[in-house]
């Protein structure tokens, strides 16, 4: 009996999880070799375009590995009945634990600090100098889905103060409720940055955000690169409208603009927040999971619901 084929366009981790993948699918990785493959395997920033839909007749299910689903075609996919999966909150708490660790690094100048200690900076111009606390902010986060729910739950652990703005008030919340971002900004010396990608996001975080922060103000991006303007962010930086940032993600990853490279305060890592070796297998299993409920004819465990 033949092997289903997947086509697949990123790959699953940690590597025993791909094994698993190859050792019960025809894996394929050329779109070429994929015109009768009913499965699709991607990434969140990967995703699956509608012209790549277009050479793949056969497909039934999309399986993305990551919650993020800005890069699917989904309305080409609902047209043409075609299932889309992800993995909902396994990767909730590595995120907010990275939105977390970019936050004191930035505002305690953390990797800032290892490099002066590198380049010999102790030694010969003596102190660092300060820093920023964290703990006593008041962070507002920008989304309020299953990572930024998970992040004001740590949050609210330490003590802090903690505000949100979404796409309406959610009557379950302990925080604080603000209809629009710059609202939130000018209340919150403290911003983090996990609302969805997409058309509705781009440059939510704007120079008028920015300056709303404040100069003694954060901002953490744990969500898409396009929802912040990477330029007015690092116009904000260079001119001291805002203390520091914390950056996971960009616009054209893994293509970092120089504005942010040249940037002071500004603490780049390369979009690794749910880059645990829990959270990744945790997201390789619903992944095999999905595929195998496909083949089996069984309901998916994790469909993506908007």
């Amino acid at each position: 009996m033949n092997r289903p084929t997947v086509f697949q366009l990123a790959i699953l981790e940690p590597p025993e999880m791909q094994a698993q993948l190859e050792n019960l699918y025809e894996v394929v990785s050329d779109i070429d070799a994929a015109s009768h493959a009913e499965i699709v395997v991607t990434a969140g920033n990967v995703g699956l375009s509608g012209a790549q839909m277009t050479a793949l007749p056969a497909l039934k299910l999309i399986a993305v590995n990551g919650v993020g689903v800005d890069a699917v075609d989904l309305h080409e996919a609902a047209r043409r009945g075609i299932a889309v999966t992800t993995p909902p909150d396994v990767l909730s708490l590595a995120v907010a634990e990275m939105a977390l660790a970019l936050a004191l690094d930035a505002g305690r100048r953390m990797s800032e600090g290892d490099r002066f200690i590198r380049r010999g900076g102790w030694v010969s111009e003596g102190k660092l100098g300060l820093g920023r606390s964290v703990l006593t902010k008041h962070a507002g986060i920008l989304g309020y889905g299953r990572i930024g729910r998970c992040l004001a739950d740590l949050l609210r652990g330490m003590g802090m103060q903690v505000s949100y703005t979404a796409r309406g008030e959610k009557a379950d919340s302990p925080d604080r409720f603000f209809a629009d971002a710059q609202s939130l900004a000018t209340e919150c010396d403290l911003l983090f940055v996990t609302a969805a990608g997409g058309a509705g996001t781009k440059a939510l975080v704007d120079g008028n955000v920015l300056r709303a922060l404040g100069p003694d103000g954060i901002l953490v991006n744990v969500a898409r690169g396009p929802v912040v303007d990477s330029q007015a962010l690092a116009d904000a930086l260079c001119k001291g409208m805002i203390g520091a940032a914390g950056l996971d993600v960009f616009d054209d990853e893994p293509n970092v603009p120089q504005c942010l490279l040249d940037a002071p305060h500004c603490v780049l890592t390369p979009h690794i927040a749910s880059a645990t070796t829990q959270a990744r297998r945790a997201m390789a299993q619903l992944v095999l999971d999905n595929v195998a409920a496909h083949v089996a004819g069984r309901p998916l465990p994790t469909p993506y619901k908007d």
